[in-house]
Order: structure tokens, then C-alpha cells, then sequence
């Protein structure tokens, strides 16, 4: 099917702006270049409205997931493309009414929600899609019947200002500097970085590690870190690219993961990674090639694993030249295409 005559409506009504939103926008971007005729449905007044209207696509933003279905939103659509739990629901409902179909990606490791509806809207997609082997794994244990297939999300490369990323550095002068960069969540392992920055501060060895992100586990984290002089709690950072260039290491040690897109940013910007071996973070981190893979909830086996990146030079070149490599299967050409296989798909 010619790339033009591709209509999409994709779907995701997020109060706020996270990774699963940042991989719609990513995906959205690449299809515009390609030519498609793109719908995007959204929560009104929302961070990704507000995103999305800046881009060469129709934007119809709605209140909630039971209202405006019209059959004009969809009209022509070969599907829609959901992104998030609650779009789930719009497109069954908008599918029950007006008849087109949908499919569903699916970024979380979770189990899958008993609820009767639930489970009913993702019966009735077209195709349930990964973005890692292990959600891949649940989702073909819970609908074994359903048309399942795995597409990883793609790394966001974000820009760096220089004078920016320099203070960063000079805030930081003399420092191994470890970031971690996430919402405040407790399944992103924040915990496990602050119980390894005890076990480091010890030491001296001139390890700082700063976490990044805004959320709900804030005054708990900071009440579980307070005293430690090798770790800032620095709350959300809009210049993601301009951290990249500062740090030195990036750590996710989340006790559970979909997949972890800011491991593929990261790599992407030519960190480094250390990540938990639990959900699809092993999709995203190749031992030795871009990271290291740990133990999930071992804040010693995370403490080693910095030491050892920060003094093992062979590990440095070996990730200095695997590095882009890897990373280059996860750029959203590749995606792109493996979702238009998908569309195509639900045309037949």
C-alpha cells in the first residue's frame, strides 16, 4: 500500500507528558515525513496536545474517553493506533460504533488488568504490539489468540547547548558524574541508586550520582537519601541532551521496565548504561556493547557495576565502539516500517 494513501488516527489521552508520549510524538514525526494522513486524538489542554498541535497533522482534542465519537474522526482511517490505557477505551468504543479497527502498543510489563472491559478492548484489536520480548511474552500468555508481534520504541536524540552542558560539568567539576532520569516512581529503582550512593560515599572515589525527574516517591527519596553528600536530587530537567553531554554514566535500576527509552537516548548520546535485568530492559541494553545488565533491588551488584565503568578502560573502548551499532536497529525507520507491515495488516 502506497505511503500516501495511509490514514492513521493515533490515539493518547495522557494527563501528562512521560515516555509512552514522547515515543507517540517520535512515531507521529517520522510518519508526517513519510506522508501520511495523520489524526491524533488527545486529552484537551494536555502537555501532548500542546505537542502535537505544533505539528503537520489534525489535532481533536477531547475531555474524556467516552465522548466525541464521531465517525468523521476516523472516517478513511485504515486503523487507529493506541498508545495508553484510557485511548484503549475510545478506540473500542469508536470501533463498536463506527467499525474502524485498532491496534495497541503496549510500553508496560505489568500484568495484564482483570477488568471485564479491559480485557474485552484488547480482544477485539487487531494486533497487540510489544515494544519488548518480555511484554511481548505476557501478552501472547493472556491472548493467545491475538495477532501479536514485538516493535521496540526508538531513542529521541535531543539537542545540547554547549555553554549549558559546560555548567553542568563545572557543577560537577572533578566528578564521576552518574545520572539517573525518570518520574519519581518507585518501580524506576531510585531506591536501589540511593542505598548504592551510601555504599559508594565511603569510598571517595569521586562518584556523584544526581537524579533527575519530578513525581511521587520525591519526599520519600529525599527523606532515604538525606545526609549523602555524593548524591543531588535535582528534580525534572527539560535539557535532557545537555545532561547527556555533562554525565559520564546513566543508570536505570528499575525494579520493573517495559522496555526504558532513556536507555536507548542515552546510548544514543554516547553514554553508557547500567540497567536492572528485568522486563525489556535487556532488549535495551547489550552486555558490554552499549552497558551492563545487574540484578534488580541489588544496590551493591549497582555500586560495582559504577566502579567498574568508571575504572575499566577496556570496557570504555569496547562500549566506544559497539555503541552505535547496537543502537542503530532502534531507529524509527525501522519501526516505522514494521508498523506499517501492521497496518497493512488490519487492511486485509
Amino acid at each position: 500500500m502506497s505511503l500516501n494513501n495511509l490514514k492513521i488516527c493515533h490515539v493518547n489521552l495522557a494527563r501528562g507528558f512521560s515516555g509512552g508520549e514522547s515515543q507517540t510524538l517520535v512515531l507521529v514525526d517520522e510518519q508526517i515525513r513519510l506522508g501520511y494522513d495523520l489524526t491524533v486524538i488527545a486529552k484537551r489542554n494536555s502537555p501532548f496536545a500542546k505537542r502535537v498541535a505544533e505539528r503537520d497533522c489534525e489535532l481533536i482534542e477531547i475531555s474524556n474517553y467516552f465522548l466525541s465519537h464521531a465517525k468523521r474522526h476516523t472516517d478513511q482511517c485504515i486503523c487507529m493506533h493506541v498508545h495508553e490505557g484510557q485511548a484503549l477505551y475510545w478506540a473500542l468504543i469508536q470501533f463498536l460504533v463506527h467499525g474502524t479497527p485498532y491496534i495497541v502498543t503496549r510500553r508496560i510489563d505489568n500484568p495484564f488488568k482483570k477488568k471485564l472491559l479491559s480485557q474485552i478492548a484488547y480482544s477485539k484489536a487487531s494486533a497487540i504490539v510489544g515494544v519488548s520480548n518480555r511484554i511481548k511474552q505476557i501478552a501472547r500468555a493472556k491472548f493467545p489468540a491475538q495477532y501479536i508481534v514485538k516493535v521496540n520504541d526508538s531513542p529521541v536524540c535531543y539537542a545540547t547547548d554547549s555553554e549549558r552542558s559546560e555548567r553542568i560539568k563545572k557543577t560537577y567539576a572533578d566528578k564521576f558524574l552518574v545520572i539517573q532520569a525518570a518520574k519519581l516512581y518507585k518501580h524506576k529503582g531510585f531506591d536501589v541508586s540511593i542505598e548504592a550512593a551510601r555504599l559508594l560515599e565511603d569510598r571517595n572515589l569521586g562518584i556523584q550520582i544526581c537524579l533527575l525527574g519530578d513525581g511521587p516517591e520525591h519526599a520519600a527519596l529525599l527523606e532515604q537519601g538525606r545526609g549523602l553528600t555524593n548524591l543531588s536530587l535535582v528534580g525534572k530537567q527539560t535539557n535532557m541532551g545537555d545532561w547527556f553531554s555533562a554525565a559520564d554514566l546513566l543508570i536505570h535500576p528499575a525494579h520493573s521496565e517495559g522496555m526504558g527509552s532513556v536507555i536507548l537516548e542515552a546510548s544514543l548520546a554516547g553514554l553508557p548504561v547500567i540497567g536492572s535485568n528485568t522486563g525489556g530492559i535487556p532488549d535495551a541494553i547489550a552486555e558490554e556493547k552499549n552497558g551492563l545488565l545487574i540484578p534488580a533491588n541489588d544496590p551493591i551488584a549497582l555500586a560495582e557495576a559504577i566502579i567498574r565503568m568508571k575504572d575499566d578502560l577496556t570496557l570504555q573502548s569496547s562500549i566506544k565502539l559497539n555503541r552505535a551499532t547496537f543502537i542503530e536497529k532502534f531507529d524509527i525507520k525501522h519501526a516505522a516500517q514494521q508498523y506499517q507491515e501492521i497496518y497493512d495488516h488490519c487492511a486485509t
